[in-house]
């Protein structure tokens, strides 16, 4: 017994390094892209093309969210800085569905764990499904479309450095920063476990072995969509599980209605939607993501169909594992080394401040308040806090405590109230401590 758990223990770390492996260029490639969107996008520019009416923001804004490596936490406080800037409801609708589905880093791991088919397959869900919400939204619900406070807006990326950082080389430096530490630091957790859950499910239970369960039809797609609604998963961590769920017996079909109601949907979220568009629009979110989660499985089963018989290069590439070469192994080596430094990072940096040496400051000057916030999950959240507050005048200073989940703001003449409501029209719960 004792040889037998060791060498299922052994199965189990070498289909985990496997599946890293397998992923890990593509996903490199995926941080670079998305440190440079987080620096190059002018948050304002975003702002002023999502405003107005009709179906060109709708549009635009389900374009501009695909790209984007917000996951559905982080992609809150943006929709609701966006909304606040004068962006209609079918917009910021459409962005809130189109954007935590995918990004350029879950684009390229879907490309590399399941074919190139499910890969352009997916990003043109998500733009269909804020197509389709958005104009839902503009069709039932445009007569109580009426604009939030304008409260300072929160950017898309980290630090909001697009907007410090001058010229060319720091800019770049800033990107870099951000593809290297922050977006592997915020989704680091979430894909791990979705790498150990492929790896052992992998390892350990044969392939197909629940087909006869979970079917091929609409019942398996419809049960991977009830599994995903609740949960919180990215837009990447969630590529492992759905190649885990094929692997045991889902179609491909069933595993998209996972990755499109999983990364878009959790019951954080939905409790914010409701509290900044109201209760009409978020039952109409629900019923966009389930109608995209059922129909583009569905769809995409037909597809997969055709190609396996027409086009077999395009088929779901699953768990080929024999063809790793060094170049794999080297790249998975380099992941880890970079989520493991953006995990050092993260701890050390422990908050936001704006000490130019890193270190925050215990010098008290003037009034100080002390909020306790709820709902931060990642950087993007603690990013928007920061910039929401920083924008009130009398402000000096501020230390956002993702952890502990809280901040603390310096200066004279501070109002507590409206920097309470600052983070609350985010979509955060405050309280002043």
């Amino acid at each position: 017994m004792a040889d037998f758990g060791i060498g299922t223990l052994l199965d189990v770390c070498i289909a985990i390094w496997e599946v890293t492996a397998e992923m890990s260029a593509f996903l490199l490639l995926g941080f670079l892209v998305a440190g440079l969107l987080s620096v190059f996008i002018d948050p304002q520019w975003l702002e002023r093309h999502l405003g107005g009416r009709g179906l060109g923001p709708v549009l635009r804004a389900s374009l501009f969210g695909v790209p984007l490596p917000l996951c559905s936490c982080g992609v809150i406080p943006v929709a609701a800085s966006l909304r606040s800037h004068g962006a209609s409801k079918a917009a910021t609708t459409a962005f809130l569905l189109s954007t935590p589905q995918t990004g350029v880093d879950s684009i390229m791991i879907t490309f590399t764990m399941l074919g190139p088919l499910f890969a352009v397959f997916r990003p043109i869900m998500a733009l269909l499904t804020g197509l389709l919400g958005g104009a839902l939204v503009q069709g039932f619900d445009e007569q109580n479309d009426q604009k939030m406070p304008a409260f300072p807006m929160a950017s898309a990326s980290h630090d909001h450095q697009a907007e410090k950082v001058q010229g060319f080389f720091p800019r770049l430096k800033a990107a870099w920063d951000y593809g290297s530490v922050t977006l592997p630091g915020d989704i680091g957790r979430a894909l791990l476990i979705g790498v150990v859950i492929a790896g052992i499910l992998s390892a350990l239970i044969p392939e197909n072995f629940l087909a006869q369960y979970l079917g091929r039809g609409s019942l398996s797609i419809a049960l991977m969509m009830i599994v995903g609604i609740p949960l919180y998963v990215c837009a990447t961590a969630s590529v492992p599980l759905a190649v885990g769920f094929i692997m045991i017996g889902a179609s491909p079909g069933a595993a998209l209605a996972f990755l499109i109601a999983g990364p878009a949907t959790n019951a954080a979220t939905i409790t914010t939607i409701g509290r900044v568009l109201g209760r009409k629009t978020t039952v109409i979110y629900l019923l966009t993501v389930a109608i995209s989660a059922f129909g583009g499985g569905l769809l995409l089963d037909g597809l997969m169909s055709w190609a396996q018989t027409a086009m077999p290069e395009l088929s779901p590439q699953i768990h080929q594992h024999g063809h790793l070469g060094w170049f794999d192994h080297l790249s998975g080596v380099v992941l880890v080394l970079i989520m493991a430094r953006a995990w050092v990072l993260a701890h050390r940096r422990g908050s936001c401040c704006d000490d130019e040496d890193g270190a925050c400051s215990e010098h008290v000057k003037g009034d100080t308040v002390e909020l306790e916030i709820s709902g931060m999950n990642c950087s993007h959240c603690s990013g928007s806090v920061e910039r929401a507050l920083k924008e009130f005048p009398g402000v000096e200073k501020v230390q956002v405590f993702l952890d502990e989940g809280r901040a603390v703001v310096e200066g004279s003449h501070l109002n507590a109230k409206s920097l309470l409501a600052a983070v609350t029209a985010l979509g955060f719960e405050a309280q002043e401590k």
